[in-house]
């Protein structure tokens, strides 16, 4: 197993963290090639560089714009027009949904009135973007970050003079583990939004044989090294391939008991879960001591959503308690991919397993779109499509 270890000793930024990766031997041209497919106008340079006797990767990006305040909307306009690989793209998109939670939740307002700042300019989006494009390349088994090193102080933001770490930081930094040494902002909301959607976990440097390693320097003469070091190591532990073709992973499964909540407030507990990460959601009718009936909630859970989907449950249920445990789940290979009908152009699920066994289903969303603009019944749309995808597998 291909293990890309961060260790955020002075903290991360976007800067840092595609130096860093750049200098554990990304190929650079590769990289470029890449980044300037968005549809933006920036210069990006690459220096390598010695700072307190080190070497390693300084990266520049230089733009002209007046006004960087950008919303959720505008930033997703720009990635979506990029010519990037769809996975990228996919994970920039999700990065700044986040961000846009994060920020609503602060400021009090919905995620479509945020305006971001400094994370809304050229050079941020190049930052977050770019970030997933490097992991794309190096294609990782694992992510393990550090625990994060904050900084201490004040930083200078678009809200006046605030204590280190800011806001939009702390409220990323939910739930992983942090410290603060040294003077001065050492993780920026950027790095601390790439730790939150690029890691599989936080510890200490995992066993295994170096491959490479890199340091990416932060702007900032803080006296001590000002750098994030990137680590590929090869586990001994072996890729979790099973015989069936298919991946495994491991898990959260959440679990509430509720007997004294409005039923009609599942739909909206239920759409907030999906919403700030949960795999899967679904409800269960149980029978509790005394014959009360109630209702078993139960969230599929990714190892690093646990804290978040904790409180999103005490926030939107009635529930005093919420159990979990960890299971190791086996997964079909997925992808998506557009599909001509008599009745328009749906997307499908292809799922493979086993010896190259497949099932394909058609997304219901689509369905009930395509009947709604044909005025057919969604039932007939269904049969329709799904009969004829089936004659053309």
């Amino acid at each position: 197993m291909r293990i890309l270890y961060l260790d955020c000793f002075s903290g991360i930024s976007g800067d840092m963290f595609l130096g860093a990766l750049l200098d554990s031997g990304v190929n650079v041209e590769e990289f470029l090639t890449e980044i300037k497919k968005l549809p933006v106008e920036f210069e990006i340079e690459v220096k390598e560089t010695y700072k307190n006797g080190i070497r390693g990767k300084d990266v520049y990006i230089k733009t002209h714009e007046h006004h960087p305040h950008r919303g959720l909307k505008e930033v997703t306009e720009v990635i979506k027009k990029s010519e990037i690989k769809e996975k990228v793209k996919q994970n920039a998109l999700k990065a700044f949904e986040k961000l846009a939670r994060v920020e609503a939740k602060i400021h009090g307002v919905s995620e479509n009135e945020i305006h971001f700042h400094e994370v809304g300019a050229v050079d941020s989006i190049v930052d977050i973007v770019g970030a997933f494009i490097l992991v794309d390349l190096i294609s990782p088994d694992k992510v393990v970050f550090s625990p994060v090193n904050v900084g201490s102080g004040t930083v200078k933001c678009a809200h006046g003079i605030l204590p280190v770490p800011a806001p939009a930081t702390l409220e990323l930094l939910k739930g992983i583990p942090v410290y603060s040494r040294g003077e001065g902002e050492l993780t920026t909301p950027t790095g601390a939004l790439l730790a939150v959607m690029l890691s599989s976990e936080f510890g200490n440097l995992p066993e295994g044989k170096v491959i490479s390693f890199g340091y990416g320097f932060g702007k900032k003469d803080i006296g001590n090294l000002n750098a994030l070091r990137a680590i590929l190591i090869e586990s001994k532990e072996e890729t979790k391939k099973s015989s069936l073709n298919t991946s495994r992973d491991r898990i959260f499964v959440m679990e509430a008991n509720i007997d004294d909540m409005n039923p009609q407030l599942y739909d909206s507990v239920v759409e907030k879960l999906f919403k700030v990460g949960a795999l899967d959601v679904y409800l269960t009718p149980i029978i509790m001591k005394k014959g009360r009936p109630a209702v078993k909630l139960s969230c599929l859970v990714g190892l690093d959503k646990k804290d978040e989907i904790i409180n999103t449950i005490f926030d939107e249920t009635t529930t005093i308690g919420v159990r979990y445990y960890e299971v190791e789940r086996e997964k079909a290979e997925r992808c998506f991919k557009k599909v001509n009908t008599s009745i328009g152009e749906v997307t499908v699920k292809v799922s493979t397993f086993g010896k190259n066994q497949q099932k394909i289903t058609p997304e219901f969303d689509d369905i009930k779109k395509l009947a709604h603009e044909k005025n057919i019944p969604v039932r007939k749309a269904y049969e329709v499509i799904f009969s004829e995808i089936q004659r053309n597998e």
